[in-house]
């Protein structure tokens, strides 16, 4: 049989996904569903792209890194913007069909999970929300052991000749790296002194405010349309969005804005 668009892309399969729980079927719940399963692709790529990411750094391979940074950096503005199409659902709307839901949350995306842990920020007690049993505890725990997106930008420091202080590359891959003085040091050294070097830099802080930017726009989303009600999936809803809000990736680009 010929390969064609359809064959290629499993359209078949793909568009048959989207199924609403409501009967009759309440008109927003496809798009909430849609725009859902749409952000888990997303992060699907972004997984990818990271892992690319994490092998250019390594090497020292600036224009790889930096190439794939804004490919990244593009896709999390577009995370952003979708939430503009969300925000056309009314919290009426959305009430009309949440109870459908039952347990399941946004909270629950394995993928998500998987980025933060990927990139660097690492929470091991967010495991306690993840059946131990299940596919999805392995998958995570899986990536609390191996080095994140921080220690391979720690690796192209290297490269460039900053020195990485001892307890940064032998603390426990599950934790995050702290904010250090003498790793700011370095980058400064960098920007002021490696133009092609500071490029990389503004783009892993780009896409560093991209992600904080949407998880304040999906904090206000959720806020706007549920309050301050629990959330689905055993979350708290806002309350525990707004524990990750303004936490960088890559603390130590931010920590030297003011000098540059």
């Amino acid at each position: 049989m010929a390969l064609t668009y359809k064959t290629y892309l499993q359209l078949g399969d793909l568009l048959r996904l989207q199924t609403p729980q409501s009967k009759p079927p309440e008109h927003d719940e496809m798009l909430f569903i849609v725009i859902h399963q749409v952000y888990e692709l997303w992060f699907k790529l972004l997984l990818h792209e990271f892992e690319k990411i994490k092998r250019d750094l390594s090497a020292g391979n600036l224009f790889g890194a930096i190439a794939t940074f804004q490919r990244a950096r593009t896709v999390m503005k577009t995370l952003v913007g979708q939430l503009d199409v969300l925000e056309t659902m009314t919290p009426m709307s959305f009430t009309s069909f949440r109870d459908r839901l039952q347990d399941s949350s946004g909270f629950q995306s394995r993928q998500f999970r998987e980025l933060e842990f990927a990139l660097g920020y690492r929470r091991a007690e967010m495991l306690r929300h993840v059946d131990p049993a299940g596919e999805d505890y392995a998958v995570l725990q899986s990536r609390l052991k191996e080095r994140s997106v921080v220690d391979h930008f720690y690796d192209f420091l290297e490269t460039r000749g900053v020195a990485i202080p001892a307890e940064l590359k032998g603390r426990a891959l599950a934790e995050s790296a702290p904010p250090n003085e003498s790793v700011q040091e370095g980058i400064y050294t960098l920007y002021r002194g490696s133009p092609d070097v500071a490029i990389l830099f503004e783009l892993m802080t780009d896409f560093d405010e991209g992600m904080q930017e949407w998880r304040y726009r999906h904090v206000k989303l959720v806020e706007r349309t549920i309050g301050n009600k629990k959330g689905t999936g055993g979350s708290l809803g806002v309350q525990f969005l707004k524990e990750t809000l303004f936490k960088p990736i890559f603390p130590d680009l931010w920590a030297i804005r003011h000098r540059l």
